[in-house]
């Protein structure tokens, strides 16, 4: 009970921060439950950076952020080894990875190798220098942002390392109410000042245990399964989703009926998070790009055609 509590307080506390986006914010922290990893894409001035910031703040976790440039080296992500001249050794000196909480701000202005270096951590959950493994700290969750606008001096990520990301989450501008109060909240100081970390990382951990023990149905893991595989065979869509899709789109709705305080599964939690969870894993075939036609759009059309209990 005390960890569902700090889970609300969390919440509450990014709020304070990030005006209007209580969806964006859920997604986050089911992103963070469900120890997935998560890339926040909008235009600049949306407050992708401040979101990431905000969820640091309210966690009794430690908290790297690196901005991604094209001179960046993959040493600077992991690590390398430094001979020390009084030893006369080479030791491991630790690179950003070696956090909690990593924002990897804009992503997609640095190189294809630097970024490999990156989504490999994300995958493994280590990093491996000259024959020895270094786990990184438990927690680890990374927040990338991207700018999907601007193209000059960019690297755009591929569809292999695009798949390791547990969802995509886009912003969006806030409502003109939204920006009254945005402004007005940070005409003396920025509300982040005052953030106050509300959850510690030994509750974090008992809270991702909880969302492996919520019960998913027979009837549940089928639908999941039904759904991504019918993106295998839309027409539309020239690559579907993979079996690590049906895997993001469990756990993520496991975190999703905990953060609804359940102890189970119901096929609203995977229509709700289908989008976030699917949009960026496919490849729209030319002639439907042609047509307009989107990824969100496909999924939409999936979600009504494919049955619950097929």
């Amino acid at each position: 009970m005390q960890e569902e509590l700090g889970l609300n307080y969390l919440i509450q506390n990014i709020e304070k921060v990030i005006v209007g986006k209580r969806q964006v914010i859920d997604l986050i922290v089911i992103g963070l439950l469900s120890r997935g990893h998560v890339l926040v894409e909008d235009v600049p001035g949306l407050g992708k950076t401040m979101l990431a910031r905000a969820l640091a703040k309210t966690i009794q976790a430690q908290f790297n952020r690196l901005q991604f440039t094209p001179d960046l080296l993959p040493s600077d992500v992991t690590g390398s080894m430094i001979y020390n001249q009084k030893t006369m050794e080479f030791e491991f000196k630790k690179g950003a990875v070696f956090t909690n909480i990593l924002l990897a701000d804009e992503i997609n202005r640095t190189s294809p190798r630097t970024q490999s270096g990156l989504l490999e951590c994300m995958q493994e959950f280590k990093v491996s220098m000259d024959g020895t493994e270094y786990k990184l700290p438990d927690p680890f969750f990374v927040i990338a942002t991207q700018n999907p606008v601007e193209f000059r001096g960019t690297y755009p990520l591929p569809e292999a390392q695009m798949d390791r990301f547990l969802m995509q989450i886009n912003m969006g501008y806030p409502t003109a109410e939204e920006e009254v109060e945005i402004i007005q909240r940070q005409s003396e100081s920025h509300p982040i000042d005052s953030a106050k970390d509300v959850l510690t990382l030994e509750q974090l951990r008992a809270l991702q245990q909880k969302v492996l023990k919520i019960e998913l149905s027979p009837v549940v893991r089928r639908y999941i399964v039904d759904l991504v595989q019918a993106t295998r065979s839309h027409p539309d869509i020239r690559l579907g989703a993979s079996p690590r899709a049906s895997i993001a789109l469990m756990n993520a709705s496991r975190a999703l009926a905990l953060l609804e305080v359940r102890d189970y599964v119901v096929p609203e939690d995977v229509k709700r998070l289908s989008i976030p969870v699917l949009r960026h894993r496919l490849t729209v075939h030319p002639r439907a790009l042609v047509k307009g036609i989107t990824a969100k759009e496909l999924i939409e059309s999936l979600l009504k055609k494919v049955k619950i209990g097929n």
